[in-house]
């Protein structure tokens, strides 16, 4: 995830935005055997595949199958979360606009968060949409000190969003930026760029003659936000639309508040097999298809998520 808030001040980083070489290397290490989990999505289209646009565009096996599989982590709303057993959200519905340019369904299934690169290496999903953050070392596939781990892989990108901290509600550690969390327990998903974001940080702050944070990483955000509502962390950070939906909801909106200030705005992308130019180029084709029919701009207002709007699709724009 990952993670990905197009507008914004820039000053630190974002699940979606910063460099992200742990979730690097766990995606690109860890098996994907095994790692599906609750729920599953088919992005409904009323297109058929003679009339959809772009359907002369994707590649003959696709064309046959009729279906584009998609690897996900539905533990992420608004992006992407489980609801009465079926994966929906900004990017599921996203997924049905492309759909309908592309005259195919999209057949979203839950996995591990850090597994979803590698599945895509491998041929068991034909791409990953799950907040994840394009950039440098997922496109090349490498760790933070250069050494290859993996093939790598592209992304067409289609969302962009900066980082957030969250606190409980109140504020009664009176954080105001990344620099108060020096010395502080913060909790936050693994596998995601802001772990390593919170990573920077802290070495920053030893840096700075402060005391480092310590860093609380779990298996899913659900647990890190736990954390932090218990009061055994001081702050959580997440992607913006996630952390805004989240203190929004949890506890009718009475557990949890979003700092003001955004860190990195940074693209979200679909991730595609380098090997696979053409699904890649067509999958670029649809989201600039998308935005301008207006379908994207109503599934992001649908969501609440219309900061994280992009005028056009773009390939491997992250840094």
């Amino acid at each position: 995830m990952t993670a990905s808030t197009t507008r914004h001040t820039t000053a630190a980083r974002t699940r979606l935005a910063a460099v992200g070489s742990l979730a690097v290397a766990g995606a690109l290490l860890l098996s994907a055997c095994g790692d599906q989990t609750e729920g599953g999505s088919s992005s409904e289209s009323s297109t058929s595949a003679g009339s959809a646009p772009l359907f002369s565009k994707l590649p003959a096996d696709i064309q046959k199958a009729g279906v584009i599989k998609v690897g996900t982590n539905a533990e992420y709303a608004p992006m992407e979360s489980v609801e009465g057993g079926k994966i929906v959200g900004v990017d599921p519905d996203i997924a049905a606009a492309l759909g309908k340019q592309l005259g195919v369904e999209f057949q979203f299934t839950s996995g591990g968060f850090d597994t979803l690169i590698t599945a895509v290496n491998t041929g068991r999903y034909d791409i990953a949409m799950s907040s994840i953050t394009d950039n440098k070392q997922r496109q090349e596939g490498l760790d933070d000190s250069g050494k290859k781990l993996g093939e790598g892989v592209d992304f067409v990108d289609y969302f962009t969003a900066g980082t957030a901290i969250y606190v409980q509600k109140g504020n009664p550690k009176g954080i105001k930026s990344m620099d108060d969390l020096c010395g502080q327990t913060v909790a936050v998903q693994r596998g995601t760029t802001y772990e390593e974001a919170l990573q920077t940080q802290s070495k920053k702050c030893t840096e700075d003659g402060k005391k480092a944070l310590k860093i609380e990483s779990f298996e899913n955000d659900t647990e890190a936000q736990t954390r932090v509502k218990s009061g055994g962390a001081v702050a959580g950070v997440n992607d913006y639309p996630v952390a805004v939906d989240m203190a929004s909801k949890a506890g009718g909106g009475n557990t949890f508040e979003v700092l003001d200030q955004q860190y990195e705005a940074a693209p979200f992308g679909i991730v595609v097999d380098k090997k696979n130019t053409q699904l890649r180029d067509a999958l670029k084709e649809a989201v600039d298809a998308i935005i301008k029919d207006g379908s994207y701009q109503k599934v992001l207002e649908k969501w609440g998520a219309e900061s994280g709007a992009i005028k056009a699709a773009a390939i491997n724009s992250g840094s």
